[in-house]
């Protein structure tokens, strides 16, 4: 039988390798925040027919500062004839008006999107997220202390899942930070849609493992607790990435062929599932088989300073 079990801690340095420059680009760039979170207003128009000309970013801005919004835009050009602006929030009159200076200059266009959110919604949004996110942990660590406490320290499942499931929230969201240097990714409502789909994904397959590993302690009593979790996973190890590679197929395929507009939010998923994957077999259960052996306890020993026991 594979040996999982035994190379763990390959299996943590992974995870950091794939984290701390997410956490690094977190720590020095942020995320690029969609007009959702931060509240203004979003305009994207491409011309028609510009006639040999090109856009240009001092034009825009002039169109934008005739209606005292001068210093506050946030330009883009594509493609030489779509532009997408970010400004403090506006109204239709004054979209109206901004786009009839630019068509003046550029001739005929076609509004492709428009949204607008005021600092009220952005801030109930904002803090819905951060609460959403606090009360999916807190009824997992309770449900998983429930739903295993006839095995020994229910609760150090629960914290495992837990982990296992922050590792999944700091990879999708390290990359966003990646990304939207990069790629100019934004986060938005779809972002933290995707975030709460991720988790879901990620506790449930954890789950899968934990029952197992609940059933063969049982069965398997007077085996050292290392080699009842690594025969738990190799038997959950084909349901596991079956499952998650059928969901990362129809992903895939929605990637390429779906529309732009939601693409941002399906390769989110897609970096997700894949992350949930190995985080349920190669942290969550290693993380228990670390706490059950002592390992974590002479760790921190370690860090304090005090002598680690044997």
């Amino acid at each position: 039988m594979i040996n999982i079990v035994s190379k763990r801690y390959w299996y943590f340095a992974l995870s950091l390798l794939i984290i701390v420059p997410g956490l690094i680009s977190l720590l020095f760039n942020g995320l690029r925040p969609a007009i959702s979170f931060t509240s203004g207003s979003l305009l994207e128009v491409r011309f028609s027919d510009l006639q040999g000309k090109s856009l240009q970013i001092p034009d825009v801005r002039a169109a934008y500062a005739a209606q005292n919004i001068e210093g506050e835009a946030l330009v883009q050009i594509a493609n030489n004839d779509t532009m997408v602006v970010r400004s403090k929030p506006i109204g239709n009159d004054v979209k109206t008006a901004i786009e009839k200076n630019l068509e003046a200059r550029y001739g005929k266009y076609i509004e492709l999107s428009f949204e607008t959110v005021g600092p009220e919604v952005s801030r109930e949004v904002t803090n819905n997220a951060i609460v959403a996110v606090a009360i999916a942990s807190l009824g997992i660590l309770a449900y998983i202390t429930f739903a295993f406490w006839r095995v020994q320290r229910p609760y150090r499942y629960g914290i495992a899942a837990i982990i296992a499931m922050l590792h999944d929230v700091a990879v999708v969201v390290g990359l966003a930070s990646i990304f939207g240097v990069l790629f100019n990714w934004e986060v938005d409502a779809l972002f933290l849609t995707a975030l709460l789909t991720i988790i879901g994904f990620s506790v449930h397959d954890t789950i899968v493992v934990f029952d197992r590993i609940r059933e063969n302690a049982a069965r398997r009593r007077g085996e050292p607790f290392e080699s009842v979790v690594n025969h738990s996973v190799v038997q959950t190890l084909d349901r596991s990435i079956n499952t998650q590679l059928t969901v990362f197929l129809t992903l895939l395929a929605l990637a390429l062929f779906g529309g732009v507009t939601v693409r941002n939010f399906i390769i989110t998923l897609m970096i997700g599932v894949l992350s949930g994957t190995y985080s349920s077999i190669f942290n969550a259960a290693q993380i228990l088989v670390a706490w059950e052996t002592g390992e974590v306890g002479n760790f921190f020993r370690r860090l304090t300073g005090r002598a680690a026991t044997t």
